[in-house]
């Protein structure tokens, strides 16, 4: 009896004593001309995979108003799941009017707060054709700002409009910045080497996460073009993956009536 209340003992000191990390899991999606075609089964599809993490962020939204209704399409489901989720959409991107879209965040409020109002950078908007748009979000007393961005195609040269990327955090001094999204080029490019040499770290390597025309046997997956980079001293990295959700179709044509990328995720602590 006396070595039971001696563990209930420790177990309460240690509890008491040591605060419980507060671990958060972020996901980012590029869906593609996510807008009003998505049909009800899609967004409820949608949702299904996005419901288990804390924050999700989503490229390649319709700039229109198809955009902005599918995303609250979205939101009204995922409050459909147990959870309390909130959401921003950005307005349009400022480059060529066939190449705009939107930008999302959507997160659960009970683990989340959202500090002040997210923003579309507006400095180099000139230099990158969809700016990438900012959130910052408090949890547990601490902040993370979130950029999300969709770089222009791989025969565009994105790593043009990449370079910039290592001026935002001189931009941006006191905020603890991520940057993620759909890069269309691998985190080995040595336009991330800035970045990487000033802490940041990518959550992915060699893995890819576009999807082919047609799989190649069990090869569905096309080039590594979407990741994430953190500050490894101010971000504690868990864990990381993709979600291959393209394996719950019966093919791969009707997976990408979902999206051509899959999402990517990381799960963390802030320190």
């Amino acid at each position: 009896m006396k070595t039971k209340f001696l563990y209930l003992f420790l177990y309460l000191f240690l509890f008491l004593t040591f605060p419980v990390i507060s671990q958060t899991k972020l996901l980012s999606w590029n869906l593609e001309n996510f807008g009003k075609s998505k049909s009800d089964q899609e967004i409820a599809f949608i949702a299904n995979t996005l419901k288990d993490f804390d924050i999700v962020t989503i490229q390649e939204v319709v700039a229109g108003n198809g955009g902005a209704r599918a995303i609250a399409r979205l939101a009204d489901e995922l409050n459909r799941k147990g959870a309390k989720w909130d959401y921003r959409i950005s307005n349009p991107t400022t480059s060529s009017a066939y190449k705009t879209e939107r930008y999302a965040f959507l997160w659960k409020t009970n683990n989340l707060k959202l500090k002040g109002k997210p923003w579309l950078e507006q400095k180099y908007n000139l230099e990158i054709e969809r700016e990438p748009y900012f959130a910052t979000f408090e949890i547990k007393g601490k902040t993370i700002t979130i950029a999300t961005f969709h770089a222009i195609t791989k025969s565009k040269q994105p790593e043009t409009e990449i370079k910039y990327f290592k001026l935002l955090p001189d931009e941006y001094p006191t905020l603890n910045l991520l940057f993620t999204g759909d890069f269309n080029c691998p985190q080995s490019h040595s336009v991330f080497t800035p970045l990487k040499k000033m802490g940041y770290a990518s959550i992915l390597e060699n893995q890819k996460t576009s999807l082919k025309s047609k799989c190649k046997g069990d090869n569905c997956l096309a080039s590594e073009y979407d990741n994430m980079f953190y500050k490894s001293n101010s971000l504690n990295y868990i864990n990381s993956d993709v979600v291959l959700f393209y394996k719950k179709f019966i093919s791969l044509k009707e997976a990408r009536k979902i999206s051509d990328h899959l999402p990517i995720w990381v799960e963390f602590s802030l320190n």
